[in-house]
């Protein structure tokens, strides 16, 4: 019901703007609102060839392609004009996401039939951890921690092993295998649910552990670091790796207060030192060595990983191969089967990822989260707040909406102020240690059908309040 209403006020309140904005001519046309791409060019005037100036007639006259483009630089935005049928028609600026018609078609092209293939390929794999055993004998060994934290869950229940799954490959950066595993996950906790319209206390735990996304190595954001010539690229894996930590904590903590979780488990806590000190300890091993050994270490850690579980799981299931016999099956036959199940898993969440993606593209074309934006900037300098944490702050804002939108952000931050400076570090922390929390619900509750997710958003936007606020204490401790 809250995420219902959430998408309808950005939906309404987005067109309202655009439509205000027309009939007060702060735009030329809307067009692009609709049909427009990310990055092209606004259309804000159109004039007669003798209205424009004189170097800009001689120009577009001359021009074979009738195009003159003028302030062609990386700070102020081009200006381009474009002779056609006795009028000039005139561009500047960039559009700050695909129009309405073009989100549709990027949605599935790009989004969802990428997923549909890793949903696939790591459906299949599950599949084969359920027929082979593994999945059983892994959620029996976890089941005495998994009790404390989700005390509805039945003991030795398959949804353990998937979820340790899910938060394995979050852990390790590997967002493509996270997100089939975690939709296994929910699957599986739903079959626990008995009012399947109405989210449980345990979807909603793990929904908020999953969003917190505690990341060991941020892959992609040392590779976008690198990019753009950073001295160090990973000089900020530790304030990720904290920050993500912090949310990680701060997550299990507010929900199990709601859900009145025991806190005092002796063995709880002894899983929890134990994870603080394989973190340090690691971050230790990775801070020992040089330059190239932290790339190297760092770019191959979770790719080898991810091949061993892999290659784990289909040689256990050689191992086991008697049981998909008894399955009257083969381990390729149990693979394909476990395959088509992610392929309509996919279909089913398309709708909803939809649904969502056209919401956030109004809300950003319309001007509307800018100025958002801007508003809160401004508030946050009047108080005090340093101007290298207030240029870092949208993508911070943009970040639960779009991980597109935020990357971009991101990327603008250090190329403007640099990777080395302190907003474009903690641009790179804020990317990494929060989630894209309306995209996660749509996805994962949409592919259950749970039309009332209770307090998840609320809780899941908090966390992210808690990693933001974070982010901005460790990157100032630390650079």
């Amino acid at each position: 019901m809250v995420l219902s209403r959430f998408w309808l006020v950005i939906f309404i309140s987005s067109i309202f703007f655009i439509v205000f904005g027309l009939f007060s001519s702060q735009y030329y046309s809307i067009d692009y609102v609709l049909n427009g791409k990310q990055g092209e060019p606004f259309l804000i005037g159109e004039k007669y060839l003798k209205e424009v100036p004189k170097f800009v007639q001689d120009s577009v006259q001359k021009a074979e392609d009738k195009t003159f483009i003028i302030n062609k630089n990386e700070k102020d935005a081009d200006t381009t004009y474009v002779y056609n049928n006795q009028t000039v028609k005139i561009y500047s600026g960039k559009q700050k996401a695909d129009g309405l018609l073009p989100m549709t078609k990027s949605s599935l092209f790009d989004l969802i039939l990428p997923l549909i293939a890793y949903l696939a390929f790591f459906c299949g794999i599950m599949e084969l951890l359920i027929i082979s055993g593994a999945s059983e004998r892994l959620a029996k060994k976890l089941s005495p921690l998994f009790a404390k934290v989700f005390p509805s869950i039945p003991k030795n229940h398959e949804s353990i092993s998937y979820m340790t799954l899910n938060f394995s490959a979050n852990f390790l950066g590997l967002d493509s295998a996270a997100t089939p595993f975690g939709l296994k996950a929910m699957q599986s906790l739903q079959e626990l649910n008995e009012d399947k319209d109405r989210a449980s206390d345990a979807q909603i735990m793990f929904m908020c552990l999953h969003a917190a996304g505690l990341t060991l190595i941020p892959t992609s954001i040392i590779g976008y670091r690198a990019a753009e010539h950073a001295a160090n690229p990973a000089d900020v894996m530790l304030p990720c790796i904290i920050t993500s930590f912090v949310g990680t904590i701060a997550a299990f903590i507010l929900v199990g207060i709601k859900q009145r979780v025991n806190f005092k488990s002796a063995s709880l806590l002894a899983v929890l030192m134990g994870v603080i000190g394989a973190i340090v300890g690691l971050l230790f091993y990775v801070n020992s060595l040089d330059l190239i050994g932290k790339n190297y270490f760092t770019s191959n850690l979770s790719g080898l990983l991810l091949i061993l579980i892999i290659g784990g799981t289909l040689i256990f299931s050689f191992v086991q191969e008697k049981k998909f016999v008894e399955q009257k099956t083969t381990i390729f036959d149990t693979f394909v089967a476990g395959a088509n199940n992610g392929l309509k898993t996919g279909v089913t969440i398309f709708p909803y990822v939809m649904g969502m993606l056209v919401a956030i593209s109004l809300f950003r074309n319309s001007g509307l989260f800018e100025i958002i934006a801007n508003g809160i900037s401004f508030l946050f300098a009047h108080l005090g707040v340093a101007k290298e944490i207030t240029d870092s702050l949208p993508v911070a804002m943009l970040r639960p909406f779009s991980s597109g939108g935020s990357r971009g952000f991101m990327i603008d931050a250090m190329k403007q102020f640099g990777p080395d400076s302190l907003t474009g570090r903690l641009s790179c922390i804020f990317q990494c240690s929060a989630e894209t929390t309306f995209y996660v619900i749509a996805v994962y509750f949409g592919s259950i059908n749970v039309k009332n997710t209770r307090y998840t958003l609320g809780m899941m936007l908090l966390v992210d309040l808690i990693c933001v606020i974070t982010a901005i204490f460790v990157a100032s401790w630390f650079f």
